[in-house]
């Protein structure tokens, strides 16, 4: 065997013989110099490989839509049982009334820290995270964002929870200053004034979970909400009367929070295990960005106030008005929730576009989701205005809930359906806004200019016109909103858009569409509804007949959004008809 190589190799000189030959003594020989050795070279060591994410493919979008929709059809159902059994239980006079006006926290922090304000701000945040991450940027983005941020919200959310419970007698008078008992009002006010830091918590993780495109247990949380204040109404509405509601309202906070905690906690936990960039060597904790979080709760805040207007002049009004509001918003709110489904899964991608400079397929995905969000609200918006008085009587006539109250409710809703278009067209629009992680003030005013426009009228028709008058102020002041958005994205700041740079043009063309579409299935709905006696049956023949009449004109007229619109309500009355008749 032939030995092997010395350490110059086979360029780098022979190798000494085993037994060199003798020299003569007497001639002296110089050595020669040996051969330098070259220094070994240094063999860097890889760095881990950067995390990346998979792009989300259509099927996997619509995967984490069609899950997002069931549990959130699921958390709806849950809602409706929810109002039938505050209705049944406790009816719709003074103690419901009280609640209600109690009511109002929950609805603002559910608005402001889970649904709209927070999520705008912390979704792009991480998203950029997640890009910076996935970059190989040193340290872990993410975790240094959540150190930046968690404490200090947590922190402000006691505070202003605290804030809540001490200033309750104030705030019901300022909310309801015609209420008959305020001090059962300041008693349930005091009771939700917790969930605004559990509410604050469970938006935090939602929107963590949300970036990292974790679906299931943020799309639960409405679940595990509702239950916990379906089982407080039942468990100690006898003893409690309509406290026992607002205890609901602070147990499923705390339900909703540790429904996700699992999932958070192993998504962290598995990002310790597999690394992926290195120590967290990445500085001081990075701090969220204050004008942002201005912006979006500022617009958020603005947004909620509607139903601080509704309920302010309505107090003036008999007992129950404030009800009928509450209860005909519920059920007209159905066709608007279910049309955003896509877009909650969506404003992540958006986000993570924009986060990596691809600003092209964001504008793709902002106008895919307007046309098939148009197409979702306005069947809706369509069957709820065609079967109004069946879907209420369905829904609420029993117990202590009579066939005025019913009558009064569907007049209300009816109306308030009128302005579904706008509150969707305002939701995915205003992500569109803030889904590049930038403050921008113009949806805060656009907000403002629909809410002054609600006060006017709600002020001038309230006197003559009573809960309808307030229904019709609602659906104008939003539908204002919803314009002035789509107006702002065809104008730059400072040479760069306010959001993503949507065409106005082809975007309103599209929307005439399938509101070409609705107002002849709306009455054709509404005639057919009420030929049956029975509400049930009513229901069914409007609702088929909406759905045919809206298809038919939308395959004719072209609607872009129809055929995926039309898939998902499909998909969403199969579960609700599986969950109502099983």
């Amino acid at each position: 065997m032939a030995p092997p190589a010395g350490p110059t190799g086979p360029t780098g000189g022979d190798r000494a013989p085993r037994h060199p030959a003798p020299t003569t003594p007497t001639a002296p020989t110089v050595a020669a110099a040996p051969t330098p050795v070259p220094a070994p070279i240094p063999v860097p060591v890889p760095a881990p490989a950067p995390e990346r994410q998979a792009p989300l493919t259509g099927r996997s979008l619509a995967k984490a839509t069609l899950l997002t929709a069931s549990l959130s059809v699921a958390g709806a159902l849950l809602g409706l049982v929810r109002d039938q059994s505050l209705a049944r239980l406790f009816g719709a006079g003074r103690d419901t009334d009280a609640f209600l006006v109690a009511w109002t926290v929950p609805e603002f922090a559910a608005t402001l820290l889970i649904e709209d304000g927070l999520a705008f701000a912390l979704i792009p945040a991480f998203s950029v995270a997640l890009a910076r991450r996935a970059r190989g940027a040193a340290g872990d983005p993410v975790r240094s964002l959540i150190a930046g941020t968690l404490p200090r919200l947590a922190l402000a959310f006691a505070a202003v929870g605290a804030l809540v419970a001490v200033a309750a007698p104030g705030v019901v008078k300022v909310l309801a200053p015609g209420l008959p008992d305020p001090g059962l009002a300041v008693d349930c006010t005091r009771i939700t004034a917790t969930c605004v830091v559990s509410f604050g918590l469970a938006g935090y993780c939602s929107a963590a979970l949300r970036a990292h495109r974790r679906f299931l247990a943020p799309a639960a949380i409405y679940v595990a909400y509702n239950t916990g204040i379906v089982t407080a109404m039942f468990a100690l509405g006898g003893a409690w009367g309509v406290r026992s509601a607002a205890f609901g309202v602070a147990v499923g906070g705390v339900l909703m929070v540790l429904t996700q905690l699992p999932s958070l906690v192993g998504q962290f936990r598995a990002r310790r295990v597999t690394g992926g960039g290195g120590p967290d060597t990445g500085g001081a904790p990075r701090p969220l960005d204050v004008p942002l979080m201005a912006t979006v709760l500022l617009f958020a805040l603005c947004r909620q106030s509607q139903v601080l207007i509704e309920r302010f002049l309505a107090s003036s009004l008999p007992a129950g008005a404030i009800s009928h509001l509450n209860y005909a918003q519920k059920i007209a709110q159905i066709p608007m929730t279910m049309s955003m489904m896509l877009c909650t899964v969506t404003f992540p991608v958006v986000a993570r576009a924009l986060a990596e400079g691809d600003t092209e397929r964001a504008r793709i995905r902002v106008e895919r989701d307007l046309s098939v969000a148009s197409c979702l609200v306005l069947l809706g918006t369509a069957a709820v205005v065609a079967c109004a008085p069946q879907i209420v009587h369905l829904l609420f006539q029993r117990g202590a809930f009579t066939a005025r109250d019913t009558a009064a409710t569907a007049g209300v809703m009816r109306v308030y359906a009128l302005g579904l278009l706008g509150q969707t067209l305002t939701g995915v629009l205003v992500r569109s806004y803030f889904s590049a992680g930038r403050a921008t003030w113009y949806p805060v005013g656009a907000m403002a200019a629909g809410i002054a426009a609600t006060s006017l009228i709600g002020a001038g028709t309230v006197g003559a016109y009573g809960v309808t008058g307030i229904a019709a102020a609602n659906a104008t002041g939003i539908t204002l909103t919803a314009a002035l958005l789509l107006c702002g994205m065809r104008t730059a700041r400072h040479g760069r858009p306010r959001g993503v740079p949507v065409r106005t043009g082809p975007v309103l063309r599209e929307l005439g569409r399938p509101l070409g579409a609705a107002v002849p299935a709306t009455a054709a709905g509404a005639l057919v509804a009420a030929r049956p006696t029975a509400p049930l049956a009513g229901f069914a023949a409007g609702g088929v007949t909406v759905t045919v009449v809206f298809v038919l004109l939308c395959w004719a007229l072209g609607a872009q959004g129809f055929a995926p619109a039309f898939r998902s309500m499909t998909a969403h009355t199969r579960r609700l008809a599986h969950a109502v008749f099983r």
